[in-house]
Order: structure tokens, then C-alpha cells, then sequence
């Protein structure tokens, strides 16, 4: 038989990681997981909360079942500890002692309580780095406050700046981003944190305490409003597909001849671009006196922009969304559709690079197509090891195999509820 290539190390897979997290660490763990890490999603033993936030395959309502839960734990495994329990906390004790990191998102407060939180934690393990990833930090007025992933984004400034234009919306409503935005900024801060704090455990051997803020992540996220106004003064107005601006900006997003969008961004434009641009309008019998050459002289240009978005929306009535998106592309200028997620899926970039990737769930018998990673690393690839886990799945291999548990103590704590 031809030996099989060894599959090439992946980039954290010496780690071990204990993840107590819901919504608020899902998806920081994710990350970690599928760079190899082994996270363990120590889970109660009626499952996390999020198995319960549908769709749910099939529309069959189970923990196993649902899709939010399946793409935000790939590769990870599951066991079941109910940690209000002594011989709960007892156990979690003897698991992070020899976990590399702790990644929980419980209130504030709520692990220390149980003689689990990091000061606990760290006596027993000091290269121990423990993430809590709550919605205003371990301290502050704040920290006990409830908080939803609508309620952070308008807290932390992110819908301050996102919505539409006066003449659109005259009511100047606050709009906040769908699915989950305010735990994905988070989120990717604890990831980068988490790294930083190993990085500094390799140079000197210790671990580290990350209190993760999302409002915070969520302050450092408003695309220049908040420096902007700490400096001048000046709060940036909401505006329709587009950034919050404190001088306005007009609007570049059209509907083409086939009804769909497309967005037509001319910034800085050179006169290379500008004479490429003006004879593709006049090709479409919309460029008018734009030709004249008056318009080469850039100030003249950028006086004249408003008739030349003017000339860019009689033109997309003429061209549908691709068109547009190609034949801008054709001619050096950033121009793309407005897509929607379906035709993400039919992507043939996103294709050729590999982005999507087949799952196996051998309990159905099916594979299912996922999105996978915004990067390649040829050398310590990322990937999916296996799909999001069953609830207690690992409970066997965890507590038997690898902690040396026998069956009939193993059975005997599930009886009792403590797994």
C-alpha cells in the first residue's frame, strides 16, 4: 500500500482550550479550533444555550440540530460538567491543569464564585491564560448590566454612524448591522488578545488574565467617528450604503437594468481613470459635455463630480448589476455588485480559492457545504477537523480515556447530575 502524506501541522495544534462560552465566545473559540487547537466546549449538562437558537436542520428543533450552533463549533468537542456542583468544580479544577487557556464568558464575577476564576485557577497552572468575554468587563458601572448583541452595538457607537441619507429616511433612524456583529468584534479581539498573551507566555513563561470588554471592541470599531469627534468636534451623519461622513459624500450605489445594485465608487480619480470612465459613458450615449476637455484638470473634476454620478446612474439603467461590476473592474475602477448572500454561495472567486468546504456529519449520513476561512496558510493550515459536536459527545474520551476516569464513576456522576 502507498503511505499517505501526513497531513501538515497545523498552527495551534499543541494547545489545549477549555471554552465556557455562549453567543459572547462561540465564535473566538471557533477560531482557535480551526487552527488546531483542541477546544473543549465545556457545556452543562442540558447543552449550551446557543443549541437552542434556530434554523434548525430540517426544522426539527434539537441541540444537535441547530445551523447557528453547527458553524460557530467546528472542530471542537463537547463534554457535559455542571459546575454549580462541587465534584463539577472539582473536576473542571483538574482539567485546567493542564489546558493552556480558559475562554469563558459567563457575568462577571460568576467563575471566581465557584473558586474558578483566574486567581483560583492559576495557582495550580501559572502558564495558565484565562480569556472572560462579558459585555462591559470584569469592573466598571457597567458590569452587571444585561446586555444584547442590538443593545452593544448601540452602545458602543456602532449605530450612531450606520443607517441612511435624510432624504431617504427623514426620521434619521439608528440602524444596527444583523448577525451577531457585536459578538464577532469581540470575539475576533479576544482572538488576537489570546495570541498575544501566548506569544508573551513563550517569551517569559507566565500566563495571563484577559478581561475582554466587547463594548470596548465595539468603541474601537466606529470607522474614525469617535477619534474624529474627540479631535474636531465634529459627529459624522449617517448615510445610505456608505460611510458616515461629518462633510457628506454622494451616493454611489445605483439600481441597474436588471433591478439589482451596483456600487460605483469613484475615489481620487486620475486622469488615466477618468478618461477610461468618460468613454465608457460616452459609449453608452451618457457622457454628454463630460468630454469636454476642461475636465482633465482635476479641481475642475471634482466640482463636476455630482453631474458625473449623474451620467454613472443613467448608465446603470442601461447595463445590468454584472455588467457594471465587470466593465468598472476593466477599467481600474473599484466597482462590484450589491449581493446577496445566495449569491455568495455561486461565487466563482470564492470557489477557485477554495473558501467553501464540505463537512461530514456522519450521524445523518450527509455532508453539508460551509464557509471556511478568510486566509491560506500554506504551512500551518486551517481547517475543518470534524463538525460542531454533539452534546457530551467527548464525555468518554475526556473523562475515561484521558483523565483515567472509570466508566462505572463516569455513569454514577451522570446519574447525579453532576455530568
Amino acid at each position: 500500500m502507498t503511505a499517505q502524506p501526513a497531513s501538515p501541522p497545523q498552527a495551534l495544534g499543541d494547545l489545549r482550550v477549555l471554552e465556557l462560552s455562549d453567543e459572547k465566545g462561540q465564535l473566538c473559540g471557533k477560531l482557535l479550533a480551526d487552527l488546531g487547537a483542541d477546544v473543549i466546549k465545556v457545556e452543562p449538562p442540558e447543552g449550551c444555550s446557543t443549541r437552542r437558537i434556530g434554523p434548525f436542520y430540517e426544522d426539527q428543533p434539537d441541540h444537535n440540530r441547530s445551523l447557528y450552533f453547527w458553524h460557530y463549533n467546528t472542530s471542537k468537542r463537547s463534554i457535559t460538567l455542571n459546575l454549580d456542583t462541587p465534584g463539577g468544580q472539582q473536576l473542571f479544577r483538574r482539567l485546567a491543569r493542564t489546558a493552556d487557556i480558559v475562554l469563558e464568558s459567563n457575568a462577571p464575577g460568576a467563575m471566581a464564585s465557584r473558586g474558578l476564576g483566574y486567581d483560583e485557577l492559576s495557582r495550580d497552572n501559572p502558564r495558565l491564560i484565562y480569556c472572560a468575554v462579558t459585555p462591559f468587563g470584569q469592573s466598571g458601572p457597567w458590569r452587571d448590566f444585561k446586555a444584547s448583541d442590538l443593545t452593544l452595538m448601540a452602545s458602543g457607537g456602532e449605530m450612531g454612524i450606520c443607517g441612511y441619507d435624510l432624504v431617504d429616511d427623514p426620521d434619521d433612524t439608528p440602524i444596527a448591522p444583523g448577525g451577531g456583529n457585536a459578538y464577532h468584534i469581540g470575539d475576533h479581539y479576544a482572538f488576537v488578545a489570546i495570541l498575544l498573551a501566548l506569544y508573551n507566555r513563550d517569551l517569559r513563561g507566565n500566563g495571563e488574565h484577559i478581561d475582554l470588554s466587547i463594548h470596548e471592541a465595539i468603541a474601537l470599531c466606529t470607522e474614525g467617528s469617535f477619534p474624529e469627534y474627540v479631535m474636531t468636534g465634529d459627529n459624522r451623519d449617517r448615510q445610505t450604503g456608505r460611510h458616515a461622513s461629518a462633510l457628506g459624500s454622494p451616493p454611489v450605489q445605483f439600481k441597474c437594468k436588471d433591478g439589482r445594485y451596483a456600487n460605483c465608487f469613484i475615489p481620487r480619480i486620475t486622469t488615466e481613470e477618468w478618461l477610461r470612465l468618460v468613454e465608457w459613458l460616452d459609449e453608452n450615449g451618457v457622457a454628454g459635455d463630460l468630454k469636454d476637455d476642461r475636465l482633465l484638470d482635476p479641481e475642475v473634476l471634482r466640482g463636476e463630480m455630482g453631474r458625473v454620478l449623474d451620467a454613472v446612474r443613467s448608465m446603470c439603467t442601461r447595463l445590468t448589476a454584472d455588467e457594471l461590476f465587470h466593465g468598472g473592474q476593466q477599467r481600474k475602477l473599484p466597482w462590484t455588485v450589491v449581493r446577496a448572500p445566495s449569491d455568495i454561495v455561486d461565487d466563482p472567486h470564492l470557489r477557485d480559492r477554495g473558501f467553501f468546504v464540505e463537512v461530514e456529519h456522519p450521524e445523518l449520513g450527509k455532508r453539508f457545504t460551509y464557509p471556511g476561512a478568510p486566509y491560506i496558510f500554506h504551512g500551518t493550515p486551517w481547517r475543518v477537523r470534524r463538525r460542531a459536536p454533539l452534546l457530551g459527545e467527548d464525555n468518554v474520551a475526556v473523562y475515561h480515556r484521558e483523565m483515567g476516569m472509570d466508566l462505572a464513576t463516569l455513569n454514577a456522576l451522570s446519574e447525579t447530575g453532576v455530568v
